[in-house]
């Protein structure tokens, strides 16, 4: 099935990546499924120059410049990119921005794996929605939910996730970060079963016309799913 492509010009193509699937053929395999870098490829006829990464199990907006030169620029300008995500997180969270500095995480396959220095990472947090689904899925007699925005302001590894664990909310369906009872709930009896975590919006300057340039990418049909069960979907985007 082909890519979808939310923006595409001279310069730059921007898709909206699905959940569970790799951008580099460098990374863990994703069981036959061939790295977005070489099916989009393939799709549009291009080189691509990768200027960011969307982890493994997070879906939505993936830039890609179409030449070294956008790549580069994009590259020193990815700090200034607003970036919003879109995540269903256990409990009810407050907003709030947090500041906790983060060393990269273990890598779990590498046996030589070494722990690096810490560096500054921070995120804010704005709740949407929440929810109370009368279950008894831990130990309490029913679970609660939040729908939050989050907007990193540092590109930390797993930053959102990790913060969101910091913070005592987890990501739902997280099976690194989160409480597997949970993913276990909602995939055997709702069918969802993929992190809900999603790239929703790039807002930046264009790297070579300076235009303001917004690209927004819609839900799959599990995380739209997952709106409807916790009666938010009123807060679909696209």
């Amino acid at each position: 099935m082909p890519l979808t492509i939310l923006y595409q010009d001279a310069h730059l193509v921007a898709i909206n990546k699905p959940a569970g699937t790799l951008v580099h053929r460098g990374e863990r395999a994703s069981h036959g499924r061939h790295p977005i870098l070489q099916q989009l490829r393939d799709q549009i006829g291009q080189t691509l120059y990768p200027v960011h990464r969307l982890d493994k199990a997070t879906s939505g907006v993936l830039l890609f410049a179409l030449d070294s030169d956008t790549a580069s620029r994009l590259v020193k300008q990815w700090g200034e990119v607003n970036k919003r995500y879109l995540a269903v997180v256990r409990g009810h969270l407050q907003d709030t921005l947090l500041d906790l500095p983060l060393a990269p995480p273990r890598d779990r396959f590498d046996p030589n794996w070494t722990p690096g220095p810490e560096k500054p990472a921070q995120t804010r947090f704005t709740c949407l929605a929440q929810a109370e689904l009368a279950i008894a899925i831990d130990k309490y007699p029913s679970s609660r939910y939040s729908l939050v925005c989050c907007e990193p302001l540092t590109g930390r590894k797993h930053q959102i996730r990790r913060h969101l664990r910091h913070l005592g909310h987890p990501i739902l369906c997280d099976t690194r970060y989160g409480k597997n009872r949970h993913y276990h709930y909602f995939r055997d009896h709702f069918g969802i079963n993929r992190m809900l975590l999603h790239c929703q919006q790039l807002q930046l300057t264009h790297p070579v016309s300076k235009a303001s340039l917004v690209i927004e990418a819609p839900l799959d049909d599990l995380f739209q799913s997952a709106l409807a069960r916790l009666d938010w979907s009123q807060h679909r985007p696209g």
